[in-house]
């Protein structure tokens, strides 16, 4: 990697490639169809899949697959070779425009929520021009959209483009009130996303880190994260080695890994990219989590993209940084001054209003088992959602909808104390780490989403909201004429004082603050199954139509696909549960407290009337632990049958986060009780003490 410069987009067929592959006429053409978001006709693709391929073939290359994103949340690809046999016995590379264009997979084999059955297995992906086609392990990747055969939408991909298209429109309609011109709108997205190392062989001697990515048993360790010790601290040599490699491979793909660092707790670290059109941003975060599960593996590694792989310390999100842009420049800054910047308020005043009539569905774009256990502790924000706009900008708020005089506060220079160092220039607003949705700067930082999931739904409905508050801008303003400023501020104040419930800069982990919440008439959705529902609601799918961004049976469909899964993962956990105890903890423990019972006997025959207060406590108390393990595996088996008897999936959702759930956590106090006062040498799996404190690997 010694130039990163020349590494960087290597394995891309960006513009760049573009410029220097395809005919000028070709090239022109291709960048007016994705600008002005049109379909490319035969012969445009049959020029540009020629040169694809022989740019493909040059970089090593062998095979082509169209890339998508299925309902199952990551991304799927079925391999094809260029090579095609002659009559002759010999063979010729071949790739063609509808090659290019179009592919066919099975519908009917991933997640559709009841749009394809089996015998109805045609579905189509349909490349996607505004994502660059890119080289991964020999293999030529085109993004593509994925539909039915009867064309329903079977991805997470096209409603996210729709949604973009969406916004563009309404925001253009918007600019014109302020006299510009129609230009390209981008929704920019920034995924810092978090994860954990771990030694591979403890992560593969865990049934419950391999079936399930967390560990569904384990006591805390002797020194977890109270010391604050690993955040931003010294990386470790082989973690090092890891990112160096994980770099270079995201580089070559054209994904912007800008920095890196450990997280709070032991073995977590962060990597997060500059800024991209969020289509793109998406792409480059699946690439990120299939790379850093693969390299890991190089480095005797295990990455966990699990929501919370160990219970009392920090969980993994990834922080969602939304803005939208118009000609480059954030549509989302206030400039010197925000009171006299009418522009910035109405953008504003659109996200206040997005967030707070849609936040059922904002939140239910994050909901998910893993989630479940991450969400409004150690440093995740709450699952009620609220917008943190800080001292300033609350001002701001305040005086718009009191009609009051607003002075903007001057940056604050910090003197450091000694002249060694510079003067610092501080921020008017302080960040706010209890917040789901936090506004920094030019842009806002949607902090709910966990580690693993696909960025395409959050961002899909937050900018599908977006659209719909600048619609209703422009619909309520175009024709008022003269009176544009005066009525555009009137409207402000409206909205503002409409929606002045969402904003909330204090505390969110308080018990203040969810009382507060409900009196405000907030959501507060505390767990998946209660969550999803919301998806359905009239008003929600009445966005989705209005915007053109998907129908109600795909919205049902979509709906379905998330209640199977979140069912789906709590039967997985639950199965897995009941077989680790069944086949190692209890055989374990019992083992040990034979070891003791034979220690006591063997010390009595020893010694005569010898004092075993100690040893007959220990034995008493794996006795007693072996009953109540045993009471809660049997608690668990008659609640897990009872959910796999109900046939309705929310119902069956209801029963494993409200029944299923509770008793597994009990299961759990139990067997980690054990844990602490077993032998290790007795103990069947690693402990958090060997898994988060390994020295090398």
């Amino acid at each position: 990697m010694n130039d990163i410069i020349e590494t960087f987009g290597s394995m891309v067929f960006n513009e760049r490639v573009m410029k220097e592959r395809l005919p000028k006429e070709a090239y022109e053409s291709l960048l007016k169809a994705i600008a002005e978001r049109k379909h490319l006709d035969e012969q445009l693709a049959e020029v540009i899949a020629e040169a694809m391929k022989n740019w493909a073939m040059e970089n090593g290359a062998t095979h082509y697959t169209h890339w998508f994103q299925p309902l199952t949340g990551m991304t799927s690809e079925k391999h094809d070779s260029f090579l095609d046999p002659v009559s002759d016995g010999t063979a010729i590379a071949k790739f063609s425009g509808k090659n290019l264009i179009q592919g066919e997979p099975d519908a009917s084999s991933f997640p559709n929520g009841g749009l394809r059955t089996t015998f109805e297995a045609r579905g189509y992906t349909a490349w996607d021009p505004t994502s660059y086609a890119f080289i991964k392990d020999e293999v030529l990747c085109i993004p593509t959209a994925f539909v039915s055969f009867t064309g329903e939408v079977l991805d997470k991909k096209t409603p996210l483009l729709r949604a973009m298209e969406a916004i563009s429109k309404q925001a253009n309609r918007v600019m014109a009130l302020f006299g510009e011109e129609s230009q390209r709108i981008s929704v920019n997205v920034g995924a810092e996303q978090e994860y954990f190392l771990i030694p591979l062989a403890d992560f593969e001697a865990r049934q419950d880190l391999v079936i399930c990515g967390r560990t569904l048993f384990g006591y805390a360790p002797c020194k977890g994260q109270e010391l604050e010790e690993h955040y931003f601290g010294s990386i470790r040599p082989v973690v090092n080695e890891f990112m160096k490699d994980l770099n270079e491979e995201l580089w070559k793909l054209g994904v912007s890994a800008k920095t890196k660092h450990n997280e709070v707790a032991p073995c977590q670290h962060e990597l997060a990219p500059v800024f991209t059109d969020a289509n793109r941003a998406v792409d480059g975060n699946l690439l990120t989590m299939e790379k850093m599960n693969m390299i890991a593996e190089r480095h005797g590694l295990a990455c966990l993209l699990h929501e919370k792989p160990f219970a009392g310390i920090n969980g993994s999100g990834k922080h969602n940084n939304w803005s939208i842009s118009a000609g480059g420049k954030s549509l989302l800054d206030s400039g010197e001054d925000p009171m006299d910047n009418l522009r910035f308020l109405v953008f504003l005043t659109g996200v206040i209003q997005a967030v707070d009539d849609y936040q059922d569905l904002l939140r239910m774009s994050v909901a998910s088992a893993g989630n479940d256990l991450r969400l409004g502790a150690n440093e995740a924000p709450p699952a009620i959602v609220s917008i943190f706009l800080g001292t300033e900008l609350s001002a701001l708020v305040d005086a718009l909808i009191d009609g009051t005089s607003f002075t903007s506060a001057e940056k604050v220079a910090m003197d450091m104390g000694t002249s060694v160092l510079p003067a610092l220039s501080r921020d008017n607003t302080d960040r706010n780490r209890t917040s789901p949705f936090a506004f920094t700067g030019n842009k806002f930082e949607f902090r709910m989403p966990g580690s693993s999931v696909n960025l395409a739904d959050a961002n899909t409905i937050l900018t599908t909201a977006m659209a719909k508050s600048l619609k209703d801008f422009a619909d309520a303003m175009e024709g008022v004429g003269d009176d544009f400023e005066k009525a555009a501020i009137e409207y402000i104040r409206r909205v503002l004082k409409a929606h002045r419930r969402i904003i909330f800069n204090g505390n969110g982990y308080s018990d203040e603050w969810i009382e507060e919440a409900k009196r405000r008439g907030l959501c507060n959705y505390r767990n998946t199954a209660e969550a999803l529902p919301c998806f359905v609601e009239p008003k929600n799918i009445a966005l989705f139509e209005e915007m053109g961004i998907l129908s109600e049976h795909e919205i049902r469909s979509r709906y379905e696909v998330k209640l199977e899964k979140y069912n789906k993962i709590m039967n997985i956990e639950a199965r897995t549960m009941k077989r680790m105890v069944r086949r190692d903890y209890l055989p374990a423990i019992n083992a040990y407290a034979q070891e003791i019972a034979q220690t006591i006997n063997a010390m009595e025959s020893a010694i005569p009337g010898i004092e075993l207060e100690q040893q007959t406590d220990l034995l008493n108390r794996l006795s007693q632990g072996i009953k109540a393990i045993n009471k809660q595996l049997i608690a668990l088996d008659a609640a897990h049958q009872a959910a796999l008897k109900i046939e309705d999936q929310q119902e069956r959702a209801n029963h494993y986060a409200f029944v299923v759930r509770p008793i597994m956590d009990a299961f759990r106090i139990e067997v980690d009780s054990i844990e602490k006062i077993v032998s290790r040498d007795y103990w069947p799996v690693s402990t958090y003490d060997d898994i988060l404190f390994y020295v090398s690997c």
